[in-house]
């Protein structure tokens, strides 16, 4: 059994490498940038006029994405082709019609100029509408052209004020061109409708969504995201978990997303031969708005019911999406184990705590993103299953022989002096 330390270390390490789009499913992947198509990004943001606000850090939200965007732009990979969009950075007026065509390009997609990117960052002022629907549609074409990895970074404070353009069906209207464009959105200090607009834009594509309250976590995720883009393309399938596990799908290695629903629980399955371990994650996001007391189990179950391992997780409403983690190592098989079976399936049940307010919709269900990982094992698998200490026991019973050889001797000192005290 391995100990929620254990856990949580294995958990923090697979959370990272989804993160950073290490994990390969296998036929999952979509095209790897071949070195000749270069991967794209295109940053866009909302200029409009309440980005005057002043409620980051003491400073306005302008000033904190100013600020994120210069150093974006210091850490930008050399091989990411990089572009900056406006929107609602030019018109002051009332005229919606005008409002609603703001946006612009600010700086081309394409290799990078640092100086002059920065330059055309620091012109920016917050003027105007926020036309989020046509800026997107804008920076797809921005982002046309070649089979590397696009990506647009939507940064917005507010909802779209130009319907009935809906920036949701834009979105999936670019998701359905099967150009193979992802867009993430962070939203700048969120209210619920904001929150539900841009989580609905990333979910078409397959991005991500991340409420942004301070400078440093704006600048760490677009960070994240450009890093991302260089990554080789990932593309996450889809699947469907059961309400039990005998019913429940068998997965190999990759990343798989699903739908959790509230009060219910998700099965899957996975073999495991012997001398391999299997590495499991998930993320459980809040695409609405939800109670902030929450948590999410993964647990690891034989066949049988019986449970191998657990890794657990709980949240307190700061953040949009709790992950958790574990590990199984399988020991590898004796010759008088010859007639058992070669592979063990281990069940995966994936349960949340999320909860709504009365008003709020419950279906579809929470998105999950579930990534599995089976690799060799460690050379001697129920050691390290031993709980949790691993190759550890072996410290510890030369710690207990060392103990024992030291009370033995001391007794044996303790003894003598007794003794040479009565003689004299």
């Amino acid at each position: 059994m391995i100990t929620r330390t254990r856990l949580a270390a294995g958990a923090c390490a697979l959370v990272a490498a989804l993160a950073a789009g290490i994990a390969f499913p296998a036929g999952a992947s979509a095209g790897e940038p071949t070195g000749e198509d270069a991967p794209k990004v295109d940053l866009v943001l909302d200029v409009s006029g309440s980005m005057r606000t002043r409620d980051i850090d003491g400073g306005t939200r302008m000033a904190a994405a100013k600020q994120a965007f210069n150093e974006v732009l210091d850490a930008t990979p050399e091989e990411v082709r990089l572009g900056i969009r406006t929107l609602g950075a030019d018109y002051p007026g009332d005229d919606r019609r005008t409002g609603c065509k703001d946006t612009a390009r600010l700086y081309p997609v394409g290799p990078l100029d640092r100086t002059e990117a920065k330059t055309a960052v620091a012109t920016l002022a917050p003027t105007g509408w926020t036309p989020i629907g046509p800026a997107l549609l804008a920076a797809a074409d921005d982002l046309d052209g070649g089979d590397g990895s696009k990506r647009i970074v939507l940064i917005s404070d507010g909802e779209d004020t130009c319907a009935p353009l809906d920036p949701c069906e834009v979105a999936r209207e670019i998701a359905a061109k099967g150009i193979g464009l992802t867009i993430d959105t962070l939203g700048l200090v969120p209210n619920a409708t904001m929150r539900q607009q841009l989580s609905c834009i990333a979910e078409a594509t397959g991005g991500t969504y991340t409420s942004i309250e301070h400078t440093d976590e704006l600048t760490d995720r677009v960070n994240q995201l450009v890093d991302r883009a260089a990554d080789p393309v990932v593309t996450p399938v889809a699947t469907e978990g059961a309400g039990t596990c005998a019913k429940a799908p068998t997965l190999e290695s990759g990343l798989y997303t699903d739908r959790a629903e509230f009060g219910q629980q998700r099965w899957y399955r996975v073999d495991v031969l012997p001398g391999q371990e299997v590495r499991a994650s998930v993320s459980v996001g809040a695409d609405r708005a939800v109670n902030p007391s929450y948590g999410v189990l993964l647990r690891a179950v034989t066949v049988h019911g019986r449970e191998i391992v657990r890794g657990e997780a709980a949240g307190d409403g700061r953040t949009d999406v709790i992950s958790t983690g574990l590990r199984y190592p399988k020991a590898e098989r004796d010759d008088a184990d010859a007639d058992k079976p070669a592979a063990e399936t281990v069940c995966l049940q994936v349960t949340h705590s999320f909860s709504v307010a009365a008003g709020v919709k419950t279906t579809p269900g929470l998105p999950l993103e579930l990534t599995v990982d089976v690799v060799d094992g460690p050379s001697d698998a129920d050691d390290v299953a031993s709980f949790g200490l691993g190759r550890g026991w072996w410290l510890l019973g030369l710690l207990v022989l060392v103990g024992f050889l030291a009370g033995l001797l001391w007794g044996w000192l303790s003894r003598w002096r007794f003794a040479v005290w009565r003689t004299n």
